[in-house]
């Protein structure tokens, strides 16, 4: 059975949710966004802006702008998405059972505002602490590289 890792350190940032309506949804995220995010689409393996991003930063939900991973537990999985072997902290995103395509995956999502982030896989090998794969659509999140987010909204983009 799988379980969830403990990620890594917690930080202050607040306990929150954000609610708001299909519509609402469509008219901030693009398109591809709204595919994606609200609607559990996947970008295409090596077409995602952050697959092969070797910048130091946190990883924030791009519908939400809730801190999700960090730059630290990014690895090179080879698999064309931007890897990670834990969130944040585990309060950060929630699972569910995908038994969609005809297989059994677990689908990872935002706890903020439950849009669509990718799946976690365990015990593929991978040398990393967890041997965790979260394989995310870039789509789904925005780098903000350390030192350049003053604490303000969630920025587009």
């Amino acid at each position: 059975m799988w379980t969830a890792t403990r990620g890594a350190s917690v930080t202050d940032q607040p306990t929150r949710t954000v609610t708001k309506s299909e519509d609402e949804w469509r008219q901030e995220l693009t398109p591809e966004e709204f595919a994606v995010l609200r609607r559990a689409g996947t970008e295409r393996p090596y077409t995602g802006e952050y697959w092969d991003t070797h910048t130091t930063g946190v990883y924030q939900c791009r519908a939400c702008g809730a801190e999700l991973f960090r730059s630290d537990t990014k690895f090179d999985s080879h698999c064309g998405w931007p890897s990670f072997y834990a969130p944040l902290a585990e309060d950060r995103v929630r699972y569910i059972h995908d038994r969609t395509l005809g297989m059994e995956r677990i689908e990872v999502r935002c706890a903020t505002c439950d849009s669509h982030l990718g799946h976690v896989f365990e015990g593929e090998g991978y040398d990393t602490p967890t041997d965790q794969r979260y394989c995310m659509n870039s789509v789904s999140m925005r780098l903000v590289p350390d030192g350049d987010d003053d604490g303000s909204a969630p920025a587009r983009g």
